[in-house]
């Protein structure tokens, strides 16, 4: 009798640890899958931080080339998605300290992937109402902001969030529900 298939998510997490362990070893394949499966979460993550597409660019790169530079020392000891996004977060906050972040969200409006049948009115609605998302996100106070990103787009766990900002669990709870009160009531036109 087969084993019971096992929980895709936490299949996929484990596979992304395996894969880090496999690239560290030389395997490049193993590159190119996490590269693939967390492109474009990792780069909606610079651009929801109110980052331009040049910085969120310039930002995305840094990122992937310091896990290069870290694959030799680089050990499981939690999700690696939460390894990426501490990444990340330790490259924004050093962007920030270099100089002031941009608010201005609508001078860089990144193009929108849309069905080809799609019309010109619907691609319009669809912009306007993830322009007013970026912008509602980008209102959030940093302590939310952050937390609801990585939940929302590196999938960390409370725990994960935790560890990653250096406070507890239920600090986490309370940003994250602030920060999803106020984006409710930023959008509730359009979020029920």
């Amino acid at each position: 009798m087969p084993p019971p298939p096992a929980d895709d998510a936490a299949a996929d997490a484990l596979a992304d640890e395996g894969l880090m362990l496999r690239y560290a070893g030389g395997d490049m394949a193993a590159f190119e899958t996490l590269y693939r499966r967390h492109k474009d979460a990792l780069w909606r993550y610079f651009l929801r931080h109110g980052c331009d597409e040049a910085t969120a660019g310039e930002l995305f790169q840094d990122v992937w080339a310091r896990l290069i530079g870290a694959r030799a020392t680089y050990r499981p000891q939690a999700r690696f998605a939460t390894w990426l996004y501490t990444l990340a977060q330790h490259r924004l906050i050093d962007h920030w300290r270099a100089q002031r972040p941009h608010d201005d969200l609508d001078a860089h409006e990144p193009a929108l992937a849309a069905p080809e049948q799609a019309t010109p009115a619907a691609r319009a609605g669809q912009a306007e109402q993830a322009g007013r998302l970026r912008r509602a996100i980008a209102a959030l106070p940093a302590e939310q902001r952050s937390a609801f990103l990585l939940q929302a787009e590196g999938g960390l766990t409370l725990e994960e969030i935790a560890r990653q900002q250096g406070v507890g669990r239920e600090t986490v709870k309370s940003r994250l529900r602030y920060a999803l009160a106020k984006l409710r009531q930023e959008l509730a036109d359009v979020w029920p």
